[in-house]
């Protein structure tokens, strides 16, 4: 080994002027954790908040608004439809994130992913859909799309300065803060987004309702809109159950939630019920998961087969049930257990002037009316401004008019261009705008008709100036104007509701346990995995075990068919079933290979099964070829869901050699490789709620040794039981005294 040099030997930290220096790194500075937070993290916080999750009361997230505003600057409002490719590379203009995000934003806003009651993007291809997560889109280079024809409410008059522009991220354009819309659609279409510690859950309700209830609160801010806005209206259909104080706490408060079933019918020819529409919070795949894991638990017994029916006419999970079966009472089940009754969550988190906040919808409703009459209110200044500027030059014409041959005389006899413009000011007293207007005058326009045809524009933009003063300075004609759009929009794009509303209805009663015949059995369970269930009757015909080729029997244990059973495997894990899963069987079959019956990974098989109630007393202990044991409280093994397999069951810091099940603490013999033997009281060992713990020395082992066996000690099969007992653990333990064995046993 080389030695290191005097520089190597240099210490890295070192003190000076009472500061503390790190070699070749820079002074380091001791700072409060909450500056740094406040420093770092808050600004990337408050970035994901505005810039990114949140959407604004336009109702849309900054990543839409720049999909939808690159498509309309690129004319597809009102032309053929692009390559979906071609779109995304005019977005990233706007949006340098990749093309995948953006596509990704683009198709949650297209018709053919059916997320939105009132589509943005009329789409064309695969555009996959929001009910099912095997249906993945095509890629971009396939799908086309052009905006929806709705997209005009959203674009109207951003040109004439209504909302504010500002640069991109590279200044070499401008895009808007916000779109002008001129109807909700912050409450009209759904919206989700997740920031740091914030999150905005949206739901969409109908567009002819949500007008309706925007024009009562324009007239009367106190109005009462429940019958007006009736509740949630969802893409993907279903029936709301209709609770007035939910929906009351989300108009008021923002925050609730809503139970949103599935719409299903009967095929009574072929015993086959139809779920064609489900809630909007769930999926297909998710559906007929839940069930066929209901179906193996033997929770549903009616059903025969499930599947999916999905097609282009639309949705449809089919159930194929058995002859005899009442469909509603089926189904009834099947909403208390499963996702075809889902329930909606309700967070109203909103960006209003750049600041995120929790609004109920009367709220929302009104910082809408606040925008849109701003929004309106700049429209008419930018009209204003426009007609007034168009008025000042028809006036410098009008005076042309009183002579347009002294207009010609100045313009020919002016010797230099840059006289013209303060000859014909000084000529006709008008203003260096006027004169720049009229010196720009073809030569073929300097006619009385020509002349006299702009001048009748001069009474109309008065009367156009005076009107638009008039909005300005009134704001009920602001609202006016406001409830005016709205109407002409209900008239273009009103739809019926998709989500029917139910006011009466059962809940459904959660799923009651299917009652399970007990009566007494014996368990039976060999070493390579094989269980059997036998009753007394069955066990008193037949008493020969059949036997897979070097199988032997590991367990028998007396019980009932109502236990719960507990299956540990070689890879430390535990499989939670019940006796009654299990068929009645004979004692000269094999039994249900449980590794298959349980569904366990590949190359795990059982090694120990305990049996216990619902109650999970008592202890079970596990033994280690390293002389440790791992007493555990069987309640670890307990849970609140039903979950059916557990992870790091017991500790895998070495192998196992044995584990016994405790419903009380007793005595227990281990025997080692060296033909030791160590008599134990498991009372002495304290128990461990973590299932995975490494467990404690018990027994004393010399290099090259383990522990070979565990068993239960009987009464009286050592003469001198104090020569095994130790009052410390761990211990070597005693060889077999030739009184307490007859035969030399050989390990």
């Amino acid at each position: 080994m080389a030695k290191k040099s005097k520089k190597d030997n240099k210490p890295l930290i070192r003190q000076l002027d009472d500061k503390t220096h790190i070699s070749s790194a820079g002074e380091v500075i001791e700072k409060p954790i909450t500056e740094t937070i406040e420093e770092n993290f808050m600004p990337y916080a408050m970035s994901i908040i505005l810039s990114r999750a949140i959407p604004a009361i336009d109702g849309f997230k900054p990543s839409q608004r720049k999909i939808l505003y690159m498509m309309y600057k690129k004319n597809l409002l009102t032309s053929a439809r692009a390559k979906s490719a071609n779109i995304v590379g005019e977005v990233m203009k706007l949006n340098p994130h990749g093309d995948s995000a953006i596509y990704d934003a683009m198709v949650r806003l297209s018709r053919g992913y059916e997320a939105l009651l009132h589509p943005y993007v009329d789409s064309k291809g695969n555009f996959g859909k929001v009910y099912s997560k095997d249906m993945v889109w095509a890629a971009s280079r396939y799908t086309e799309a052009k905006l929806d024809k709705i997209c005009a409410e959203l674009f109207s008059d951003i040109d004439k300065n209504t909302v504010d522009m500002v640069d991109n991220y590279d200044n070499s354009m401008k895009e808007p803060t916000l779109l002008p819309v001129t109807f909700p659609t912050i409450l009209v279409n759904p919206n989700s987004g997740i920031a740091a510690g914030m999150a905005s859950t949206i739901c969409s309700f109908n567009l002819e309702e949500v007008c309706n209830a925007t024009i009562a609160l324009i007239k009367n801010p106190e109005a009462d809109i429940y019958d007006i806005l009736l509740g949630p209206d969802f893409s993907t259909g279903g029936y709301l159950l209709y609770d007035r104080e939910a929906i009351e706490e989300i108009y008021k408060t923002g925050r609730g939630k809503l139970k949103i079933r599935s719409k299903y019918r009967f095929d009574k020819e072929n015993s086959c019920i139809e779920v064609y529409e489900i809630p909007a919070t769930t999926t297909i795949e998710e559906i007929i998961d839940k069930v066929i894991e209901k179906i193996k638990d033997g929770r549903f017994k009616e059903i025969s087969d499930i599947r999916d029916e999905t097609d282009l006419s639309g949705l449809k999970i089919a159930i194929d049930v058995k002859r005899g079966t009442d469909p509603d009472k089926l189904m009834a089940k099947l909403f208390s257990s499963t996702p075809l009754d889902s329930s909606v969550n309700a967070n109203f988190n909103i960006l209003v002037n750049d600041y995120p906040r929790v609004m109920g919808v009367y709220e929302i409703l009104s910082e809408w009316i606040k925008f849109r009459s701003g929004c309106i209110i700049r429209r008419t200044e930018f009209e204003l401004n426009r007609a007034t500027d168009r008025l000042h030059l028809l006036r410098g014409l009008e005076k042309i008019l009183l002579d347009i041959d002294k207009a010609v005389d100045i313009i020919k006899n002016t010797d230099e261009e840059n006289d013209v413009i303060p000859n014909l000011m000084i000529g006709f007293r008008i203003d260096k705008i006027q004169a720049e207007y009229v010196a720009e005058i073809k030569l073929r326009q300097l006619n009385k008709e020509h002349i006299l045809k702009q001048l009748t524009n001069i009474q109309r933009l008065e009367e156009k100036i005076a009107d638009c003063k008039d909005i300005i300075e009134n704001p009920r004609r602001v609202k006016k104007i406001i409830i005016t759009e709205l109407k002409a929009v209900i008239e273009k794009y009103a739809k019926p509701r998709k989500t029917e509303i139910i006011y009466s209805y059962e809940e459904a009663a959660p799923e009651e346990e299917e009652a399970v015949p007990d009566y007494p059995v014996t368990l039976f369970f060999t070493k390579e995995g094989y269980f059997k269930k036998v009753t007394p009757q069955s066990l008193r015909m037949s008493n020969t075990h059949k036997f897979k080729e070097n199988d032997e029997l590991l367990e028998t244990v007396e019980a009932t068919n109502s236990k719960e059973l507990l299956f540990f495997t070689n890879k430390c894990q535990c499989y939670k079933t019940t006796v009654a899963a299990f068929d009645d069987t004979k004692i000269s079959v094999l039994g249900d290979y449980v590794a298959a019956k349980l569904e366990m990974e590949e190359n795990e098989v059982p090694v120990y099964m305990a049996v216990t109630d619902s109650s999970y007393s008592g202890y079970i202990m596990f033994f280690f070829e390293n002389g440790k044991a791992s007493k555990v409280e069987l309640s670890a093994y307990k849970t609140l869901t039903k979950r059916k397999k557990l992870i790091k069951a017991f500790s895998d810091k070495s192998p196992l050699v044995g584990a016994i099940q405790l419903p009380e603490d007793r005595e227990l013999v281990i025997v080692s490789s060296a033909g030791r033997h160590l008599l134990i009281n498991t009372a002495v060992i304290n128990a461990k709620t973590t299932k995975d713990a490494a467990g404690v020395g018990i027994m004393t082992l010399k290099k090259g040794q383990k522990v070979f066996k565990v068993r239960d000690y009987v009464d009286g099969e050592f003469a001198k039981p104090y020569r095994y007992r130790t009052k410390n653990l761990p211990a070597a333990g005693a060889l077999l005294s030739a009184d307490d064995s007859s035969e030399q046993i050989t390990f």
